[in-house]
C-alpha cells in the first residue's frame, strides 16, 4: 500500500478546520499530519491482518466440508467396504473437485488428511493437515462435475510417501480405484497390495476410481491458514504439534466413531483366508 505524499497530509489539515496564527499555525499542522498517519497506520494494520483472517475463515470451511462429504459418502448403503476402513491407517478426503477452464482434462483440489496415531498407526485419529490434489487426466472423468474424493491410505510405505513430499500416484505410491459394498473380499490381490485405495462421488454416484497420474501434497499455505503457522503435514498428524481446531472435529469425531481401531493385521489374514489366533 503506497502511503500517501506529504502533500495529500497537508490537503487533510486544510479540512479539518480553521488554523490559528502565528506558532499555533505549526502546531495545528503537526497535529493534523499525527492524526493523518495515525489514521495510515491503522490501515494498513487492517490490510495486513485481515487477509489471513479471512484465508483462515475459508480453511476451516473446506475442513467442515470435508467432514460432511466423508459422513454423506460413509451413509450411503454401497460405501466404503467397513473392514476397508478399518485397515487404512490415513484418509484423505477432498470435496469438490472441478475440471479446470484451462488446459485438456486437468483439474485441481483442495481437502485435508488425517491418519491414525502411535508408532504403528494403531492409535485414534490425528488432527488434519490440508492436503491438495493435483492431476492432469482425471478432469476427462469428471467432466465438468464437481466431484468428493475420498482417499485410503492402506499402509506405512503410502502414509510415509503422502506424509515425505509431492507424490505421483502409481509412480512413488500405488493406487487403485477402491472396490466397494461386500466385493472387497473378491479383490483380495488388489486390496493387500494397493497402498492407496480411491473413490469418488459426482451426482451421487459413488465409485472406485483410478488416479494414477495425479499427485498429492502438503498443501502449506493452507496450513499456515489454518493452524497460524508454518507447520508441514508430518508435524501434525504424526508428531502432534497441534490439537483438532474445531472445523475438523466432525472429521475427526466421525472417524474414531468409525473405526476406532486400526484391525489390519487381523484383516489381512482374514482376507488371505486365514484365521489368526487369539
Amino acid at each position: 500500500m503506497e502511503l500517501p505524499s506529504r502533500k495529500l497530509l497537508y490537503i487533510a489539515v486544510e479540512f479539518s478546520g480553521p488554523r490559528e496564527e502565528n506558532g499555533n499555525d505549526e502546531r495545528t499542522k503537526t497535529l493534523g499530519e499525527d492524526s493523518m498517519r495515525k489514521l495510515i497506520a491503522a490501515l494498513l494494520v487492517s490490510a495486513v491482518f485481515a487477509p489471513p483472517v479471512q484465508a483462515q475463515e475459508k480453511e476451516r470451511a473446506r475442513l467442515e466440508e470435508c467432514g460432511t462429504v466423508l459422513q454423506e459418502i460413509l451413509d450411503i448403503p454401497d460405501n466404503i467396504p467397513q473392514e476397508l476402513l478399518d485397515m487404512a491407517e490415513c484418509v484423505i478426503v477432498v470435496p469438490s473437485v472441478k475440471k479446470l477452464a484451462i488446459g485438456i482434462g486437468g483439474s485441481y483440489g483442495r481437502g485435508a488428511i488425517t491418519c491414525r496415531t502411535g508408532q504403528e498407526f494403531g492409535g485414534g485419529w490425528s488432527a488434519p493437515a490440508m492436503f491438495a490434489l493435483e492431476a492432469a487426466n482425471i478432469g476427462i472423468q469428471l467432466g465438468g462435475q464437481a466431484t468428493d474424493f475420498v482417499l485410503l491410505v492402506m499402509n506405512n510405505k503410502g502414509a510415509n510417501s503422502v506424509l515425505g513430499s509431492k507424490v505421483k500416484l502409481g509412480v512413488d505410491a500405488s493406487a487403485v480405484a477402491g472396490p466397494k459394498g461386500r466385493t472387497a473380499a473378491a479383490q483380495t490381490d488388489i486390496v493387500m497390495k494397493a497402498e492407496i485405495l480411491s473413490y469418488s462421488r459426482s451426482r451421487g454416484a459413488f465409485a472406485g476410481i483410478s488416479l494414477e497420474g495425479g499427485t498429492l501434497r502438503s498443501d502449506g499455505r493452507a496450513n499456515r491458514n489454518l493452524y497460524g503457522r508454518g507447520l508441514s503435514a508430518r508435524s501434525i498428524v504424526r508428531e502432534g504439534g497441534v490439537a483438532t481446531p474445531e472445523a475438523g472435529r466432525k472429521l475427526i469425531d466421525l472417524l474414531n466413531r468409525k473405526s476406532p481401531r486400526n484391525l489390519s493385521g487381523n484383516l489381512h489374514c482374514s482376507l488371505s483366508g486365514f484365521t489368526p489366533s487369539l
